[in-house]
């Protein structure tokens, strides 16, 4: 199995938390609660790397699309840390001895908890993505929902050429805590890769996938019992058939064959 290519600076920071190979990429063993006090923890009270620590997720799909996609693979193993954001990994680890994953990490809950660390702790949120009505809308109902959390500057993810280049700087001169990018797989883990030399003023960066779409109002969760089942995709499907229906008809099967044939023993 290869291994994940981290830098020395992000192994250094992540030596201490737990992981477990399902699917065939190395997960980090946290709940949500650990998940977010480490994103605080290394950059309060003071930062512990001189780089953006770099955090993603995987679900079914990003498992299937890194068996068949080597772009994908490689941005991936890239990251400092990968966390479950998806109920069947969690599922099929507990089937496994050893370590089992204790919970799914999903990112729309995962904000919440760390946003409200970050408000007690008084770190800085910077928040890219999604297109301009949604982006504004995500991060106004954040600051109603929090109202001491200090959101330094946010953005949609529309831009291109000298226009992007310019926002990487500008959000470096802000340096937030804390990056939220929103852009979807792979182009989110795309940006990161590419300018992550950039963002030395940032302390961590996580990919968030569609968060400001459920942060905006626009898009609804599933309802809790669907996700501890794992059947959020189908609540997806039913709500975006056109989008999701072949994505996930392709991506599932694939994604099945690999948490059975591709997770430690």
């Amino acid at each position: 199995m290869r291994e994940r290519r981290t830098n020395p600076i992000g192994r250094a920071a992540t030596a201490g938390v737990p992981r477990v190979s399902i699917g065939g990429l190395r997960l980090a063993v946290l709940d949500l609660d650990q998940t977010a006090k480490f994103m605080i923890d290394v950059v309060f009270p003071q930062r512990r790397t001189n780089r953006p620590l770099y955090l993603t997720s995987a679900n079914g799909e990003v498992l299937a699309r890194c068996s068949t996609e080597p772009m994908t693979d490689r941005l991936f193993r890239s990251a400092d840390m990968i966390n479950a954001d998806g109920q069947p990994l969690v599922t099929v680890s507990r089937f496994r001895p050893g370590r089992a994953l204790p919970e799914r990490v999903a990112t729309t809950d995962l904000f919440h908890v760390v946003a409200r660390k970050a408000q007690a702790s008084g770190l800085t949120f910077y928040m890219f993505g999604a297109d301009e009505e949604e982006n504004a809308a995500a991060v106004a109902n954040v600051r109603e929902m929090y109202p001491d959390l200090k959101i330094v500057g946010h953005s949609h993810g529309y831009l291109r050429g000298d226009a992007l280049r310019a926002k990487v700087d500008e959000i470096n001169g802000l340096a937030p805590d804390i990056l939220w990018v929103a852009l979807g797989v792979p182009y989110e883990q795309s940006f990161v890769e590419q300018f992550i030399p950039q963002l030395s003023n940032v302390g961590v960066i996580k990919t968030s996938g569609g968060l400001f779409n459920f942060l905006s109002g626009s898009r609804a969760r599933a309802p809790r019992w669907m996700q501890g089942v794992g059947l959020e995709w189908a609540w997806r499907i039913w709500l975006e058939p056109r989008r999701l229906f072949w994505r996930y008809l392709t991506t599932n099967p694939r994604a099945l064959y690999l948490l059975v044939n591709r997770s430690d023993p």
